[in-house]
């Protein structure tokens, strides 16, 4: 079983991060022009960037370097609205922020400002940021308890017995129970091929300013930098020109079908990187590879998980992500709160990122990591040499 582990840790991540954000995405595409298919194209191309972008970063470095689409972005989009010029107009702000992705992978500095994050900052802010997710089974058990306490049940036995194969097992289990309530007679099965349909950009000083730069910025202060500094708090080095590489080469040629921008991995960056992959930390790289031939499967299935998903009921996928981040958020607050000399900085920061505020266009998870580190550098004290 601890061979099979980076593996069925690799999927569980994959089917996390699909399963609990890709209707944000889908809303946010369809919010700046896209019509169905052009966001159901716009999805696929994504779930390929991330698939290329894990393979090869796995491969490289043997580093857990989880990649995900931009979540927040997405958000952002949803209330960005169609820009002038229309979809190709959104196409050509996403093109710009790839673009400017790779530009910042040159510069250096940045890359060490995160190294020196404190760990038990970085894994406040996640904590925080797992909150909301971690409340939806409780808040479905609440509100609909016939559909969410027989997840919550499986979950639980899984848990006590197969702990490896609980996430899977729910994430399927609620495609089953969505699939059986579905009204298969009104959806059209040509919509289930996927498709990947090609967009000329257009620039155009709206998309600029009302999308890109916003976008850019979001992803960088949101996913980014707390994603990177998620992975170092569990040991790792990150290779930020690498990453930056990687993620803004992806976002530059996924746009031209679509994608709107893939980035380093927040949340499920420490499924990958904790001990939950493997016991051996040498070893939880092979987390991340399985995740991006999963990512691979999911684009061949993207355009009917979409519409197949499009059927659940409020709260259903956001209880399969939170049950499955529950381990991970125990983790988080354990590892935040390990040193008491740290404790306030961290309380903070967990605070903040689990309000969700969102301020000048940037995440919670961003103003945690700035108020944690401000905090850190006024009441902690260097150890004597």
């Amino acid at each position: 079983m601890e061979r099979n582990r980076p593996v069925l840790t690799g999927i569980t991540l994959s089917l996390v991060g699909f399963g609990s954000s890709f209707a944000v995405v889908l809303a946010g595409l369809q919010s700046v022009g896209a019509d169905a298919g052009q966001a159901a194209s716009g999805l696929i191309v994504l779930c390929l960037a991330q698939a290329f972008g894990m393979l090869w970063l796995a491969r490289r470095h043997r580093r857990p370097l989880t990649l995900a689409w931009s979540t927040p972005g997405a958000a952002l989009l949803v209330s960005a609205g169609v820009p002038d010029g229309g979809w190709p107009a959104a196409v050509g702000a996403f093109a710009l922020v790839g673009l400017m992705v790779l530009i910042t992978g040159l510069w250096p500095w940045l890359g060490r400002l995160v190294a020196a994050i404190p760990a038990q900052v970085a894994q406040a802010m996640l904590a925080g940021v797992l909150v909301s997710l971690c409340l939806a089974p409780v808040e479905g058990m609440v509100s609909d308890p016939l559909w969410t306490l027989p997840l919550v049940m499986l979950w639980l036995g899984l848990l006590r017995w197969a702990p490896a194969w609980s996430a899977p097992a729910v994430f399927a289990a609620a495609l089953i129970m969505i699939a059986a309530d579905a009204p298969w007679g009104r959806m059209e099965a040509a919509q289930t091929v996927p498709r990947l349909e090609l967009v000329i950009p257009e620039l155009t000083s709206g998309a600029l300013l009302g999308i890109a730069l916003p976008l850019y910025l979001v992803t960088m202060a949101s996913q980014n930098v707390p994603g990177a500094a998620v992975i170092s708090s569990y040991g790792y080095k990150v290779p930020w020109r690498s990453s930056l590489g990687v993620t803004g080469a992806g976002t530059l040629l996924g746009s031209f079908f679509g994608g709107h921008g893939i980035n380093l991995a927040a949340i499920t960056a420490a499924m990958g990187a904790s001990s939950e992959a493997h016991e051996d930390p040498s070893q939880r790289w092979r987390a991340t590879w399985a995740a991006g031939w999963t990512y691979l499967v999911l684009a061949g299935l993207a355009a009917a998980l979409v519409l197949l998903a499009a059927q659940a009921r409020p709260g259903l996928l956001e209880t399969v992500a939170g049950l499955a981040l529950l381990t991970t958020l125990g983790a988080a607050m354990s590892a935040a709160t390990a040193e008491a000399r740290g404790r306030v900085p961290a309380a903070a920061t967990f605070l903040i990122a689990a309000s969700g505020v969102t301020v000048l266009g940037i995440g919670a998870a961003f103003w945690a990591l700035l108020g944690g580190l401000v905090l850190w550098a006024a009441l902690v004290r260097r150890p004597a040499p």
